[in-house]
């Protein structure tokens, strides 16, 4: 029950990585807040766990993600855990022939959205006095693979905004962490390496007090791929 008594926000929270690890928070006792922008999934994921609360939460715009965090606030008070995890899949093409608006559709969630709630979330910590923070990147970000320019800029950012964030707040108790899994079992893969739940466990390890020397790094859950 490392999770008892604290409230964890769990971007991208109706699905995947984020409902897994929602479920995770929730086993050890999290209060667990529901941010996505799928209203339907995050109240049904929210239904299915004992004490938590759904939040309509578009991460590429900084005004909801400022109003999803003091919902979260106003119906908890306090904000202790984020998993910083929502993310949208780009255009599979080689860099010429990327289309703009894709391009700025995935940097505009991938990346501006994770600084959105690393700005807000941590403005909600430092009320509490601290927290734990675990960004979601990519292996995409430590190891170069073609046609996936847009991902590749986004996850290799959040690896510097992780870093960034931990030197700045470490002295004020605020951890800063991040994940780089590689494809992970979701309903639209074939050929997984890890699970939802395999990825889940690092992320509650990172986010609680068993990781408390641990801020400023990159994770990777990838069976040893960027280790080659």
């Amino acid at each position: 029950m490392r999770f008892q008594d604290r409230v964890a926000l769990v971007t991208g929270g109706a699905s995947g990585l984020g409902a897994a690890t929602a479920r995770r928070f929730a086993a050890e006792g999290a209060q667990v807040v529901i941010a996505d922008i799928d209203a339907e999934g995050a109240h049904r994921v929210a239904e299915s766990l004992p004490d938590a609360h759904p939040v309509v939460m578009d991460t590429g715009e900084a005004s909801s993600v400022e109003q999803g965090i003091i919902d979260a606030m106003q119906r908890y008070g306090r904000l202790d855990v984020i998993f910083n995890n929502a993310s949208v899949d780009g255009q599979q093409q080689p860099l010429h022939e990327l289309d703009v608006a894709d391009w700025e559709r995935v940097r505009r969630v991938n990346g501006d959205g994770v600084f959105f709630v690393l700005k807000y979330g941590i403005r909600a910590m430092l009320r509490g006095g601290g927290g734990s923070i675990v960004n979601t990147s990519s292996t995409t970000a430590l190891a170069a693979r073609e046609n996936i320019s847009p991902d590749t800029f986004a996850n290799a950012g959040i690896v510097g905004l992780t870093r960034s964030a931990a030197v700045e707040y470490a002295a004020r108790g605020i951890r800063v962490n991040a994940v780089a899994p590689t494809v992970v079992m979701t309903p639209p893969v074939e050929h997984p390496i890890p699970t939802p739940d395999d990825v889940a466990g690092v992320v509650a390890f990172l986010a609680s007090d068993d990781a408390a020397w641990i801020t400023g790094h990159t994770i990777p859950i990838d069976g040893g791929y960027v280790a080659r």
